[in-house]
């Protein structure tokens, strides 16, 4: 590939290499790679594709059409190496390269939120003006559909609370004319916003301005009552009744939290503890910060899926205590795989005793949305099984926002923004065995290192295990580790420790499959190499091809496989040992024996 691809969506949608603007094409394939990059990474559906040119009018030949779009824009966006940007993937297409301006927004999202937690106001201002200085227009403008439409009112939501961030940064930094100007703009597109009139007050009687100050406040009351009937919320009507009586305080920058302090007294705080070597995952953590930004009419919902094992509830309880700060009226924390009855535990955390809970479950979920609309809560869901599972435990709007762990996508949960987890990169993957064995024991030797942390993929339990293993036995070196370490042939007669922890989040997963499914998963692994056809594979379970192309797409989605082109599929590594042992245990030595003689008469005839 040449020069390192750039892509804007904060604005019309737009492509660069270099200083060069890439041709799009038409507005129809400017729409499809706007689906892509909002993926992040993950595929985006042929459904999802076709929604976006076409809304609910889509023609017969909508996927032939989705087809040649995107065969145009893998020609235009990399002569050279065609699918290297966009790929095929699990039925669906991925972007898999370049840089966004979305997500450099989110990064300097990040930033400020850091810098507010440490109290340095002039910082954060600086980094929420990088971030805004990032904006050029309507975000996906000329992009059509319903997902289009979501993601758009998303990023402005994420683009006026930057501004009113940012004003209340220019605030607590002295900088009261500034902070007026950008509360002004956001007042005008949006008149019914309370939030940049609070800070208006505020701003103008730092200046000295106390009659304009209320004035802001009597504009706004009859502005609310004319347009909606309503009187003004609870913070405004504070800021007035503190103008009123001079609080002393407001003339002063407000304290940064103490580092500990995760909500307002009161509120509930049911995140279990962090992980203390908790490393990287910086990306993620900064695209579902920005997803999780509160709205007026619904409840943003973060999903994140991956393998069992893969750190996905270490990442939600992690960012968890990051964004806390975010959510003052508390964090609630429900395991859907172990809560005999989730909404009851809810109603709990918000103080519902147990006499107070309604009996029948329609009431109990009109209590939970009354009881949180409005209130800035962060619902952390926890190994969730399906989509109707979380559907009803979402909260009411206007404040609430919900994290989702799954161990794979809960594609029926409508507006529902979705990570896949993966493995840790190496250098994060690097860091997390120097911290478990000590930098003295690795830093000698960081070419071992690299290798054991290369032989786990990334994935944390496995690191973890490694790591603890190699600091039980002070006396080897990084080179004898990488010799000892390793999960033995099958019927081996004794299984170490490390293997057996590595191993016990795959049987889990093991147990929920169908028989079908635990099938394939086992005798696929018969091969010599963790790679296999669909055609292979076919032979090897002795099913039709659309049969076993199914099969493995649901293994896929359980992210137990992972697909390459042209109809192939392969184990991660650690799997595919795991699987190799399982089929040792359950199937037999005959059963292999068949399916090792099916697949060499498949490659025979091929």
């Amino acid at each position: 590939m040449g020069e390192r691809l750039r892509f804007e969506v904060l604005g019309p949608v737009r492509a660069w290499r270099g200083d060069d603007e890439i041709d799009l094409g038409s507005p129809q394939q400017r729409a499809i790679l706007a689906i892509l990059l909002l993926q992040t990474g993950l595929p985006a559906l042929p459904d999802q594709l076709i929604a976006a040119i076409w809304g609910g009018a889509a023609p017969r030949a909508a996927i032939g059409v989705v087809r040649s779009y995107v065969s145009r824009l893998r020609r235009v966006l990399d002569p050279g190496h065609p699918t290297a940007v966009i790929e095929s993937v699990g039925g669906g297409y991925a972007l898999r390269t370049g840089d966004l301006d979305l997500t450099e927004f989110q990064r300097h999202l990040g930033l400020a939120r850091e810098a507010r937690r440490a109290g340095d106001a002039p910082a954060a201002a600086t980094a929420l003006r990088a971030a805004l200085s990032l904006w050029h227009g309507t975000p996906l403008a000329g992009v059509n559909g319903d997902y289009a439409e979501f993601e758009r009112v998303r990023l402005e939501q994420l683009r006026l609370t930057a501004i009113e961030d940012l004003a209340a940064s220019d605030i607590d930094s002295g900088r009261h004319a500034e902070a007026t100007a950008g509360l002004a703009q956001v007042i005008g597109e949006q008149p019914l916003r309370e939030r940049p009139r609070e800070l208006l007050m505020l701003a103008l009687y730092r200046s000295g301005r106390q009659a304009d100050a209320l004035a802001v406040f009597e504009d706004a009351r009859r502005l609310l009552a004319d347009e909606l009937g309503l009187d003004p919320g609870p913070d405004l009507r504070e800021m007035q009744r503190r103008i009123l009586a001079s609080d002393p305080a407001l003339l002063a920058p407000a304290a940064p939290a103490p580092p500990s302090a995760v909500a307002a007294p009161g509120g509930p705080t049911q995140l279990p503890p962090d992980l203390p070597d908790f490393v990287g995952r910086d990306q993620e953590r900064s695209l579902m910060a920005g997803a999780l930004t509160p709205s007026r009419a619904s409840v943003p919902v973060v999903g994140v899926e991956g393998l069992a094992g893969v750190g996905k509830t270490a990442l939600a309880v992690h960012l968890g205590y990051e964004v806390a700060a975010d959510f003052p009226d508390g964090q609630l924390f429900v395991d859907l795989g172990t809560a005999g009855e989730p909404l009851a535990e809810l109603l709990r955390g918000v103080g519902v005793l147990d006499t107070g809970l309604p009996e029948s479950f329609s009431e109990r979920m009109a209590l939970w949305r009354t009881l949180t609309t409005g209130r800035r809560l962060l619902v952390v869901l926890d190994d969730a099984r399906d989509a109707e599972q979380v559907r009803r435990l979402l909260p009411g709007p206007g404040g609430p926002a919900v994290l989702v762990t799954a161990r794979q996508r809960l594609y029926d949960l409508a507006s529902a923004h979705w990570l896949r987890l993966a493995g840790l990169e190496e250098d994060d993957a690097v860091a997390l065995l120097e911290r478990i064995i000590g930098a003295d024991r690795v830093r000698p030797e960081p070419g071992e290192v690299r290798e054991l942390a290369r032989r786990t993929v990334g994935l944390p339990q496995i690191v973890q295990a490694v790591g603890a293993r190699i600091a039980s036995r002070p006396g080897w070196s990084m080179a004898e580790a990488r010799q000892r370490i390793g999960r033995p042939a099958p019927g081996s007669p004794v299984l170490p420790a490390e293997c057996r922890a590595i191993e016990r989040p795959y049987a889990s997963v093991l147990e929920r499959l169908s028989p079908a499914q635990a099938r394939a998963f086992r005798l696929l692994s018969v091969a010599e190499e963790p790679e296999i056809s669909l055609a292979a594979a076919a032979a090897v379970l002795e099913l039709p091809l659309g049969h076993t192309a199914a099969l493995l797409e649901s293994l896929v989605d359980l992210h137990l496989l992972v697909p390459g082109d042209l109809d192939r599929y392969h184990y991660p590594e650690p799997l595919w040992l795991f699987a190799r042992s399982r089929t040792h245990d359950d199937d037999g030595p005959e059963v292999i024996q068949a399916a090792l003689s099916r697949l060499a008469r498949s490659r025979t005839s091929a």
